[in-house]
């Protein structure tokens, strides 16, 4: 599969089948996904895989502002759970920043990750969506997560049991512009 095809092939799944993730398949895809770039190779993004009863308290409990997404967690058989180190993207090393955007290159760097990761998952024959609607802050209770991190996307991942038609896309035209 060329970059190109697995692109153009991707779509979000919202529907998976009940057959498991294999934990060494998806190590390869943290492997993979890996190699995305990040602010001075930082490399601040983490997953965790997260099944079972874990998952589903966070389908149930973190969702209530968009249940839709409950649905979609509760029917993956794994939740990937994205996060940063938090206080390292956009920042030099006396601390100051590097930019006016501050440290807000970490979600850039987290968005680069997750895609990444779900176009290694769509090569390796798995589904997956990026979800940025749930209450954050009990999802990070319910994880456990570290202080020093963020958790800034949760993504169901599983065996796709649909396919989805491609959206509508704005043409090139749209979409690009010259200047000299």
């Amino acid at each position: 599969m060329t970059a190109k095809e697995c692109i153009l092939g991707r779509r979000s799944i919202r529907k998976f089948s009940d057959k498991p993730v294999d934990h060494e398949l998806l190590a390869g895809i943290v492997e993979t996904a890996s190699f995305a770039p990040s602010w001075k190779n930082t490399q601040i993004t983490r997953y965790i895989a997260v099944e079972g009863a874990l998952k589903d308290r966070i389908a149930a409990e973190c969702t209530t502002v968009f249940p839709n997404n409950g649905t979609i967690i509760s029917n993956a058989p794994m939740l990937i759970a994205v996060t940063v180190i938090k206080n390292r993207c956009g920042y030099e090393r006396d601390g100051s920043f590097t930019t006016p955007r501050k440290d807000t290159w970490q979600m850039f760097d987290a968005g680069i990750a997750s895609q990444s990761f779900c176009l290694a998952a769509h090569e390796a024959g798995l589904g997956s969506v990026i979800l940025g609607i749930f209450e954050q802050e009990k999802a990070e209770k319910l994880l456990e997560l570290e202080a020093d991190r963020e958790l800034v996307a949760l993504i169901p991942i599983g065996y796709p049991a649909e396919e989805p038609a491609a959206p509508r896309r704005k043409g090139v035209t749209e979409l690009l512009s010259f200047k000299q």
